[in-house]
């Protein structure tokens, strides 16, 4: 197709922040830092390596997300405990807060309940930044590897992906059938992955990722939380995903509780107020 005349200057439009940075109204870091310093665990599950666990975190206590022994990436479903209607919505996350998220950012829930699931306080991986391939770590643009693209690409089945450990983990965790827990598994945060979009087709990609044994991301739960993660079969990522072939490791779930008293001032946020009329 012929390019117009104006195409120069049709691409020159400046840029226009859908949500400028100012949109939102700041979580209080200061509270949760301080607050952070009388955490005591009080849960722990492992994830073992190509599968998916589930850990109940009460609202207020801190879910911290770790790398206990070796490279490897996971992949986060939350939801509010007790209704697994509201789930984690990567879309308008990544929308409020960019296509990697760490300290400040808040994992949002889907509608109509909209409102902050949980805010990330600490990020051991924070200095990654972005790289030269403009990769950067915690993704909410990529889903979860998965078995039905498996089969489309591949033609063979493989039952390890992080949507099928993920649906396992959630029905056994919820006592629903597969195609029932199936039905709410949603799109993830891709926890310690490293990616991005190419520079010239702005195709995605994923890269080694920086984790190392001990790096962990804390979250402070704003609500009543289910989390639900898959240590994903691809290991760190660094060569492909949906096999058996990658180094894999374990990763863990730590519930943190935080003293009653260092959170004066704080309060769970309710579901967002619009009434839902939609102009009928």
């Amino acid at each position: 197709m012929t390019q117009p005349s104006d195409a120069d200057a049709r691409r020159a439009a400046p840029p226009v922040l859908v949500y400028p940075d100012t949109s939102l109204t700041p979580p209080p870091m200061d509270l949760y830092r301080r607050a952070a310093q009388s955490a005591r665990e009080v849960a722990r599950v492992t994830v073992p390596l190509r599968d998916a666990t589930a850990i109940e975190v009460p609202a207020g206590h801190i879910l911290r997300l770790g790398c206990p022994e070796g490279p490897q990436v996971g992949d986060l479903n939350l939801f509010a405990r007790g209704d697994l209607s509201e789930r984690f919505f990567s879309g308008k996350t990544r929308a409020l807060h960019g296509t990697h998220v760490s300290v400040g950012d808040r994992l949002w829930s889907c509608f109509p309940h909209f409102r902050p699931m949980a805010t990330i306080i600490a990020d051991s991986l924070d200095w990654y930044g972005i790289d030269a391939d403009g990769g950067s770590v915690h993704d909410v643009i990529g889903t979860r590897c998965d078995p039905y693209t498996h089969r489309l690409l591949s033609g063979e089945d493989y039952d390890r992906c992080c949507h099928s450990n993920l649906t396992r983990a959630l029905a056994a965790h919820e006592g629903l059938s597969l195609a029932e827990a199936e039905a709410h598994v949603h799109d993830v945060l891709n926890v310690f992955m490293c990616t991005g979009f190419t520079w010239d087709s702005g195709r995605y990609f994923m890269k080694a990722s920086p984790v190392r044994a001990g790096d962990h991301l804390d979250l402070f739960a704003e609500i009543d939380l289910l989390a639900v993660m898959s240590a994903c079969p691809g290991g760190d990522c660094g060569a492909g995903h949906s096999s058996d072939h990658a180094a894999c490791h374990p990763l863990s779930m730590t519930v943190l509780r935080l003293e009653p008293q260092a959170l004066k001032g704080w309060d769970s946020p309710q579901r967002n107020g619009y009434a839902s009329g939609h102009g009928a």
